[in-house]
């Protein structure tokens, strides 16, 4: 991997002597200050600050050949991001690197055939909120309510015909980022990583228990990820159907004692993952209705089978867009699932979001999802303006409550609001 730098600086070398016509650069400066006004169990801090600079670059030396890059560049007050100041590309670690290359790719481009190689974002599904068949999409759940996606590192090719799309993607595993144990945002105790049986036995016929949860490490995939999507846009409708034969990318936390630490040494796992998925729109003259369906099943014979679906209606009216929908789930066989799936903990909820434009420089969006028991809820309120053409400020809060058996409960101590100053250019 130590050649993904280098390439990464003759992108930018190379596009800065082209062209001035086929090279294009952006980029911004973040900095985010949250606070929490309750303490968790797990993490009593209750203010927060990060900072984030992006750069990106795109280079067109021909109007077949293509490369875009970018690069991150990190630092936060909390522990989440790693002190050391190393190039990373594979974004496999426990924590956010400081330095990493978000993307770096080539793109050839012939009539309705497109390829593209390198480390990039692939986005598959057509609701909004949950996606089900979105499975080269792993994200940063360290807030879990606010997640961002990542990049993988992956070859793409698509053929464009008529009104039809063949996508296909082939990548190398990236996981999720999970909370570590001690984090406001980890998974509260009802849904806490037990204790297996057997260890407890073994424990207590030592006269041991416990004294701290150590992280192992994690166990990759050594096998590539394939999928392949076909989408169709006819008259009034669209139509996707998709199918994935990769890894789950949250872990499996896996236990074994370590008599000589008093501990318990935590490893995780990603099982293997098939899904089987569709997606379709319907556009009508006062609505759009969205539907999405993704089927799991696992090669595994530890691994749950079962569906997720999101059905959901859109409405633009005046500068107000509505999103309104039902997100459910369906299991065909018990097993061994992660104990920490925000996918699946968004399944049977109504899912809802709205967004206003007030003007061409100030707009506010809400999200939110409700248990269909009601056990569990959280909605997010965000006021947005910017200053000039560099300048944007951006208010938020979530509020969060529940039991604490629901997937949204765990996290109620997690209520927040941020304010993020962003300098663009």
């Amino acid at each position: 991997m130590r050649l993904h730098p280098a390439l990464f600086v003759l992108l930018a070398l190379g596009a800065a002597g082209a062209d001035a016509q086929s090279l294009s650069q952006r980029g911004f400066l973040e900095a985010r200050l949250q606070v929490y006004p309750q303490e968790a169990e797990s993490d009593t801090r209750q203010v927060f600050g990060d900072a984030l600079f992006r750069q990106e670059l795109a280079w067109q030396p021909s109007g077949w050949f293509s490369l875009s890059g970018a690069f991150d560049a990190r630092a936060d007050s909390d522990g989440r991001v790693e002190r050391s100041w190393s190039l990373d590309w594979s974004d496999r670690g426990a924590l956010r690197p400081a330095l990493s290359v978000r993307r770096l790719s080539g793109a050839f481009q012939r009539g309705g055939i497109r390829l593209e190689a390198g480390k990039q974002l692939v986005r598959w599904g057509k609701a909004d909120i949950l996606n089900p068949t979105d499975r080269f999409a792993p994200r940063d759940f360290f807030e879990v309510v606010d997640a961002e996606f990542l990049p993988v590192t992956a070859g793409r090719l698509m053929w464009e015909r008529g009104g039809d799309t063949f996508d296909v993607v082939v990548s190398r595993f990236t996981p999720s980022r999970t909370p570590a144990p001690e984090s406001r945002w980890a998974p509260g105790p009802g849904l806490s990583v037990p204790v297996p049986g057997d260890i407890r036995r073994e424990l207590e016929a030592l006269g041991l228990r416990p004294l701290s949860i150590i992280d192992a490490g994690a166990t990759y995939p050594s096998r590539a990820q394939a999928g392949a999507r076909w989408s169709h846009v006819g008259q009034g409708f669209e139509f996707s159907a998709a199918f994935f034969d990769g890894f789950n990318h949250l872990p499996l936390i896996e236990g074994r004692l370590d008599p000589a630490e008093g501990a318990i040494a935590l490893t995780r796992a990603y099982l293997p993952l098939r899904l089987y998925g569709a997606d379709a729109a319907w556009p009508f003259r006062w609505l759009t209705l969205k539907g999405e369906i993704g089927y799991f099943t696992s090669r595994d014979e530890n691994a749950g089978e079962y569906g997720i679906y999101v059905l959901q209606v859109e409405r633009q009216t005046g500068e107000w867009f509505l999103v309104g929908g039902y997100a459910g789930e369906f299991v065909t066989r018990e097993g061994a699932e992660p104990q920490f799936s925000p996918e699946r903990g968004l399944a049977k909820t109504f899912l809802g979001r709205a967004s206003y434009t007030i003007d061409a420089n100030r707009s506010l969006a809400f999200e939110g999802a409700v248990r269909q028991t009601g056990k569990g809820a959280y909605l997010e309120a965000e006021f947005s303006r910017a200053f000039g053409q560099h300048w944007r400020l951006t208010t938020a809060g979530t509020l969060i409550a529940g039991d604490r058996d629901d997937f949204f409960g765990q996290f109620r101590e997690n209520s927040n609001v941020r304010v993020t100053a962003r300098y663009s250019y």
